[in-house]
Order: structure tokens, then C-alpha cells, then sequence
């Protein structure tokens, strides 16, 4: 049985449950009476919860998100755990299933129940309803994909500049000879995303066109989806693609019509996930410190939790572009300089020895 229950039972809020429980004086006589009657006839056992929504003591933090599987998400779940589990606190994690009013409210009743204070990674719709929803008296600090129009909120957020990030690599890709940059973007919480805003912003102060941006989902396969009609297009020469795992499906998307990479068309991505340097040909993308954020969003919620505490203060990284093998200049304007040729390595004895007893046993089997 839940708080909530009891709330229901009872016809009132669950902060007024929480504060019947914990003796609280701000709860009219009658009131208290019916909410004493609703505990003890349905055998409630109060937890954690109600004693941190009155003010009690918040040893736990429930993580409310919509994706668990993006690199993005993921990391920042990880670096929150790291965070919390330094700090003694227990950790729980709760999936916004949609963006309709009625299941965000109830993603927020039941991450508040077993914790009292709340992490909210609002990258997409559903996290920023999530925000938004959080009662006033909650502990809170969130994920921002941009702080305008948060800090109304009064609730302490941390972000990674993505406007500056996606603009610095448009101007990598122009400042390689490119004459304009595609845009395969990824989903937002806002009307426009920031990282699509900073790849206009710097292609429209280099004043060449700006095409319209392709709008896809999370994964490769979208990306590869979308990419078709870009890898068919002959004066498409560089794509700057919201996120790797869509970089990735742009780059097949790129093999299947026959287009080489970085020769023909020059792919940049976006998050800097493990796998983008073990991909052929490396990715050039932009690194996100997701598991840094995540511990600097804990570290929010902790001064807001221990306000006398001497928690030490996290800074939001910064993003940087990792340059690779996937973005070089566009076709015609390479030099025909001939490239110089590293010797091949003599094998070492051991080597030698090595690839001698493994000829003579395969000339052993042909006969």
C-alpha cells in the first residue's frame, strides 16, 4: 500500500498525509482526525517518503526518465549512481512511459513515494511535463537540454551548451571547404533544438545556404532511413548528424549508394559514445560528458537537500570536438601531393618464428 492509496482513501493530498505523519501543526484538527481514521483502517505503514516530503530526513533519489538505453541518458544514469552511492544514498530509477498529463503524473507520484527527492533527466517533452509536474515542496534538480525559460521554475538545473557545440562543428566542417553543412537531427524538448539552432546560426553567419534539416529519431536505422535521399544527392558533401547512432545510419546509408567517407561526404556526429572511435572510418564528433552532468546534477540536488552541507560544487563540462577520420575536405580539393609511404616493419625473431612454423604446418596439410 502506497502513500498515494491512503491520499485517495482519504480525499486529500499526499503532502497532507506526509504531514499528519510527522506531526505537523499545519493540518486543521478534522482533517488530521480523518487521516488518522483512513491510516489506521486500512493498516498503513508510513515510509521514507512521507517523512521526506515533510521535511524529514532524505536519504534517497529516484532518477525520472524517459530513454534508459540512449548513450546520453545512460551515461548520465551512470554518473548519478557513482554520485549518490559516494554520498550513502540509495538510487532508484522510474521510466516516463509517455508525454500524456496522465501518465507523467503518475511517473512523478510514484518516483516521489519510495525517495522524497527527485532527479529528472528532461531532454524530450516527456521530462520537461515531467519538470513541470514535480510539487513545489519536492527536492528537485534536473537535466536541461537548455536552461532558457527554466529558471521561472526555481528548480536548480545543469546543461551542456549543445548551441555552441553544434555551431563550433559546422564551422569545422565549412573551414574544410565544404560550401554547406546537412542536418540529420535528433528529437527535443523545445520547438527547436539547440543544436539545430547552432548549426543555422553558423551556417547563416558564413552566409551560405542553409538546408532544411532531416529530422529523425534516436538509432541508426532512422538515420539510415533518412539519409537516403542526402547520399543520393551529388552536392551533398558533409552531414552533421544530431547524434552518433545516427551518424552511424548516415554513414551507411552513404555505403549503399556508393559514396566513400570522408572522399565524397564528410559525416560529424554528436555525444562522442565508445564505439565512434572503433568504427571504420573513426568518427569525428563532439564529446558530451554525460556521466560528468550527471554527477553535477546530484550535487544540485544535495545542496538543495543539505543546504549546510559541504558537498563539493560540480561544473557542467563543456563540449569538444574530437576530430577523426570521418570528416575531411570535399571532392576536387584534396591535394594531389603523393603520400608518403612508412617502410613495412621487419618481423621480430619471435615474429619470424611465428609465421614460419605457421607456414610450414598449412604447406603440411596441402600435402
Amino acid at each position: 500500500m502506497s502513500i498515494r492509496d491512503v491520499a485517495s482513501a482519504a480525499g486529500v493530498s499526499r503532502q497532507t498525509i506526509s504531514r499528519v505523519i510527522n506531526g505537523s501543526h499545519r493540518v486543521k484538527p478534522s482533517t488530521r482526525a480523518a487521516v488518522l481514521d483512513t491510516i489506521a483502517r486500512l493498516g498503513y505503514r508510513p515510509n521514507r517518503a512521507a517523512r521526506a516530503l515533510a521535511g524529514g530526513p532524505v536519504q534517497s533519489v529516484t532518477v525520472l526518465t524517459s530513454n534508459t538505453r540512449q548513450y546520453g541518458f545512460a551515461a548520465a544514469l551512470e554518473g548519478i549512481e557513482e554520485a549518490t552511492r559516494t554520498a550513502g544514498f540509495a538510487m532508484g530509477v522510474r521510466v516516463v512511459e509517455s508525454g500524456t498529463p496522465a501518465d507523467v503524473r503518475d511517473a512523478v507520484e510514484r518516483a516521489i513515494e519510495p525517495a522524497g527527492a527527485l532527479i529528472i533527466i528532461a531532454y524530450d517533452a516527456p521530462g520537461i511535463a515531467a519538470l513541470n509536474t514535480v510539487p513545489p515542496d519536492v527536492p528537485v534538480a534536473a537535466m536541461v537540454e537548455t536552461p532558457s525559460g527554466d529558471e521561472a521554475l526555481g528548480k536548480p538545473w545543469v546543461w551542456i551548451d549543445d548551441r555552441k557545440a553544434a555551431g563550433d562543428a559546422t564551422k569545422f566542417l565549412l573551414g574544410l571547404g565544404h560550401t554547406t553543412v546537412h542536418y540529420v537531427a535528433i528529437p527535443t524538448s523545445r520547438r527547436v533544438a539547440q543544436r539545430t539552432l547552432g548549426w543555422r546560426a553558423a551556417l547563416k553567419a558564413a552566409g551560405v545556404p542553409v538546408p532544411e534539416p532531416v529530422q529523425a529519431g534516436w538509432d541508426p536505422q532512422s538515420g539510415c532511413e533518412v539519409a537516403r535521399d542526402l547520399a543520393r544527392n551529388p552536392k551533398v558533401t558533409a552531414v552533421l548528424c544530431g547524434n552518433d547512432e545516427l551518424a552511424f545510419g548516415v554513414m551507411r546509408a552513404l555505403h549503399q549508394a556508393g559514396r566513400a567517407i570522408p572522399r565524397d561526404v564528410s559525416v560529424v556526429g554528436f555525444d562522442d559514445m565508445p564505439a565512434s572511435a572503433f568504427h571504420i572510418p573513426a568518427l569525428t564528433t563532439v564529446r558530451q560528458d554525460f556521466k560528468t552532468l550527471g554527477k553535477a546534477c546530484f550535487a544540485k540536488l544535495l545542496a538543495v537537500i543539505e543546504p549546510r552541507g559541504s558537498g563539493d560544487v560540480i561544473e557542467s563540462p563543456r563540449a569538444e570536438l574530437v576530430v577523426r577520420e570521418s570528416a575531411g575536405p570535399p571532392p576536387g580539393s584534396r591535394s594531389r601531393a603523393p603520400t608518403k609511404k612508412t617502410p613495412a616493419r621487419s618481423p621480430a625473431p619471435l615474429e619470424g618464428k611465428r609465421v614460419a612454423g605457421f607456414r610450414a604446418a598449412t604447406e603440411s596439410i596441402g600435402e
